[in-house]
């Protein structure tokens, strides 16, 4: 069964709240305390807590002098979305969109009624080349991928407004690789690396057990380049292979 189906079940209506949720709304962007990992996760990931507890600490410093994103109650949102038990896919980003009302708790993923960023229409504009989806696309909201079991995961999931990578090194990422090495205890999931730094993250996966799909970052700068460029790299038709 196909688990990135094409755009037209990405682009459906769905009733429920989290889906017509505005983007930062005023109460979301005055929280400035971390809300607890979602309960699906906290046994996989308990030998977090003292790093989410720091990381914690931080963001509500950070918070005193800066806008951090996306706001604190949507850093959880990937995981909310997704439980361990349900992960088949694993999207890895860098760190969250530094503009307002871009990120939201989703790597790549933008709110409805968000300007798509280039990124993303490079990543809609493959899925439509590669599967057949439907483009331009109407929105760039892809929590409808998080429900068919795709994590959507930044190795990074805070960042100062206006300042990318400027929550790098701040303990996200040791966070992130404990994400990974539970994933890989499971078996067949696809891991897509897209960049250089994504790569990286490949010497935790077995890949005896999973299917990593490898290529250039879908920005404007890198999408055509290397000798793995992901325009034209039909990762999503291989994802479905995959299963």
């Amino acid at each position: 069964m196909a688990i990135l189906l094409p755009y037209p079940q990405l682009t459906r209506t769905i009733s429920t709240s989290s889906d017509t949720c505005s983007a930062g709304s005023e109460s979301d962007d005055e929280i400035t305390q971390l809300p607890p990992l979602p309960s699906s996760w906290s046994d996989a990931l308990a030998s977090t807590k003292d790093d989410l507890s720091r990381i914690a600490e931080f963001l509500e410093k950070e918070h005193k002098s800066h806008a951090v994103f996306p706001p604190l109650p949507k850093v959880w949102t990937a995981f909310e979305l997704c439980s361990p038990e349900d992960v088949k896919v694993v999207i890895l980003g860098q760190d969250p969109y530094h503009g307002v009302g871009q990120a939201h708790g989703l790597s790549f993923s933008v709110e409805r009624g968000i300007k798509i960023p280039p990124s993303l229409r490079n990543i809609l504009k493959e899925a439509a080349d590669d599967v057949g989806a439907p483009f331009p696309p109407t929105h760039g909201d892809l929590r409808n991928w998080s429900r068919q079991g795709v994590l959507m995961l930044n190795a990074v999931l805070t960042v100062r407004s206006g300042d990318p990578n400027s929550h790098k090194n701040k303990g996200w990422e040791k966070f992130t690789d404990k994400v990974i090495e539970v994933l890989n205890k499971k078996t067949g999931i696809v891991f897509l690396l897209w960049g250089n730094p994504a790569h990286k993250r490949a010497s935790g996966i077995s890949e005896d057990r999973h299917t990593i799909i490898r290529s250039s970052h879908p920005s404007p700068l890198g999408c055509r380049q290397t000798g793995t460029p992901f325009c034209g790299s039909r990762c999503f038709s291989k994802t479905n292979e995959a299963f």
